[in-house]
C-alpha cells in the first residue's frame, strides 16, 4: 500500500478510524469484485479518499456499507467496508494510474522488468488493467482518458525540463488528472456546484503528492542515477517546502467551498493529515512560511542558518544508503507475504513491497506527540484558517 495520507491511530478517534478502515477495505474489495485478485495489488492509501469524498458529501442510505468476511489484512477479523460509486471510483483511478506505473518501471528497465518475458508480461497487465478502469470508469460517468493522458504527457515534460524549469510545470499532469478524480465525486454525490471547489482541491493535492514523492525519492534517485524532478529544475528543498505548505494552505480554503453533508474524515485527510506527511517528508515540524522577523533565525529564511559545507537544511544527519525499490513481479511477492503475515495490519513498522520505504501498520499504535488538537477540537479553533501559517 502507497500514499502519501497514512494516519496514525492516535491522531483519529476510534470513530474516524473505523470509516477510514472501511474505505480502504472498501477500495481493495471493489478492485476484487470487478477485476480480480491481482487487482488488489493496487490498493492505495490516496485513492480511498476518492471514496472518502463521495460519502462525505452524499445522504447516508442503508447502503452504504456491509459487512466483509474475514481478511488476513485485519488479522482474519470481519468488518463494516464502504460499497458503492466511491469505491468502484477509486478502484478504477487506482487501477489506471497503477497500469501508467507499471509501463514506467517497464520502460526504465527496473530490476526484474529488465528483462524481456516479465516486461512483456507486464506490459500485458497493465493494457488489462488501463481497460478494466475505463470500463469501470464508464459506468459512472468518468472517462477515463484524462487520467491516461496526463500520464503520456508526463514523460515528454520531464524530458524537456532542466534548470530553471519550473517545478509546477512538471507537477501539472499529476494535478490534472487528480483534479478530474476529485471534481467527478460531486457528480456521483449528485451535488455539481462542489465540482470547482474538488477541483481545486484534487489539482493541489496532486501536486502535493509529486512534491513529497519527489523529496522522499531525492537522496535513492541521486543514487542510482534516476530522474528526478528538484534535481532536474534545480529546485532546493526549502522552495519545495514553501510549494508544499502553499498547497496544504490552498486545500484546506478549497474544501471550505464544498458542500458536505459529513466532512469530518475528509477534513481530517485532506486538512490535517496532509500537513503530518510533509512533516514527514521533510523530517521536521516546522512549516515553510516566513517566521516573525523579532525572531532570531529569520534573517536566514525559514530553516534557519543555512548548514555549513554542504549539509542538509534541516541539520539532520545524512540519512544511510535506502534499499533500492524491488521490481513489480518481487513487490508482489513480499506483498503477498506482508498478507498473509498480516504485518500491513498489526506491524509497528514494515517494508513497503515496491518502494521498500518504512511504513506503519493499518492497526499499529505510534509513540507520536498527538496532545494537540488534530482531530475533536480542530474546526473549532482554525476552521482551516486561522492555524494555515503552520
Amino acid at each position: 500500500m502507497f500514499g502519501i495520507v497514512r494516519p496514525c491511530s492516535h491522531r483519529l478517534t476510534e470513530g474516524l478510524k473505523t470509516e477510514w478502515m472501511a474505505h480502504l477495505c472498501g477500495l481493495c474489495l471493489a478492485l476484487r469484485s470487478d477485476h480480480g485478485q491481482l487487482a488488489r495489488v493496487v490498493t492505495n492509501y490516496d485513492g480511498l479518499i476518492v471514496s472518502v469524498l463521495t460519502e462525505a458529501q452524499a445522504e447516508k442510505s442503508t447502503g452504504w456499507r456491509r459487512t466483509a468476511g474475514p481478511c488476513p489484512l485485519r488479522a482474519m477479523r470481519t468488518a463494516p467496508v464502504a460499497q458503492g460509486e466511491g469505491a468502484r471510483l477509486a478502484a478504477a483511478v487506482s487501477l489506471v494510474l497503477a497500469s501508467a506505473k507499471v509501463r514506467d518501471h517497464v520502460a526504465d528497465r527496473d530490476g526484474l522488468l529488465g528483462r524481456k518475458p516479465v516486461a512483456v508480461a507486464a506490459r500485458r497487465i497493465a493494457r488489462s488493467w488501463d481497460r478494466a478502469g475505463a470500463r469501470t470508469g464508464a459506468s459512472l460517468g468518468f472517462d477515463t482518458a484524462v487520467l491516461v493522458d496526463a500520464v503520456d504527457r508526463q514523460g515528454g515534460i520531464e524530458a524537456l525540463a532542466g534548470p530553471g524549469t519550473s517545478l509546477l510545470t512538471v507537477t501539472e499532469p499529476t494535478e490534472t488528472a487528480t483534479a478530474a478524480a476529485f471534481a467527478h465525486t460531486a457528480v456521483l454525490a449528485g451535488k455539481p456546484h462542489n465540482m470547482a471547489p474538488l477541483a481545486e482541491a484534487g489539482r493541489l493535492f496532486g501536486r502535493l503528492a509529486h512534491l513529497l514523492d519527489a523529496v522522499e525519492d531525492r537522496e535513492t534517485d541521486a543514487a542510482s542515477g534516476a530522474w528526478n524532478p528538484l534535481a532536474a529544475t534545480g529546485t532546493d528543498l526549502v522552495e519545495a517546502r514553501r510549494l508544499a505548505d502553499d498547497a496544504v494552505h490552498g486545500i484546506r480554503l478549497a474544501l471550505r467551498e464544498v458542500d458536505f453533508v459529513d466532512s469530518k474524515l475528509a477534513h481530517v485527510l485532506l486538512a490535517h493529515e496532509l500537513t503530518q506527511s510533509v512533516n514527514r517528508a521533510f523530517r521536521t515540524t516546522e512549516c515553510g512560511h516566513a517566521h516573525d522577523a523579532a525572531e532570531p533565525q529569520a534573517s536566514y529564511g525559514p530553516y534557519g542558518q543555512p548548514p555549513q559545507h554542504g549539509g542538509n537544511p534541516y541539520g539532520f544527519p545524512p540519512e544511510p544508503p535506502r534499499p533500492q525499490p524491488r521490481g513489480f513481479f518481487a513487490g508482489c511477492a513480499a506483498f503477498l507475504g506482508l498478507c498473509c503475515t498480516c504485518k500491513m495490519c498489526c506491524a509497528d513498522e514494515y517494508e513497503g513491497p515496491w518502494s521498500r520505504k518504512k511504513r506503519e501498520g493499518c492497526c499499529s499504535d505510534c509513540d507520536c506527540d498527538c496532545s494537540c488538537c488534530e482531530v475533536c477540537q480542530c474546526c473549532e479553533c482554525c476552521e482551516c484558517l486561522s492555524c494555515a501559517s503552520c
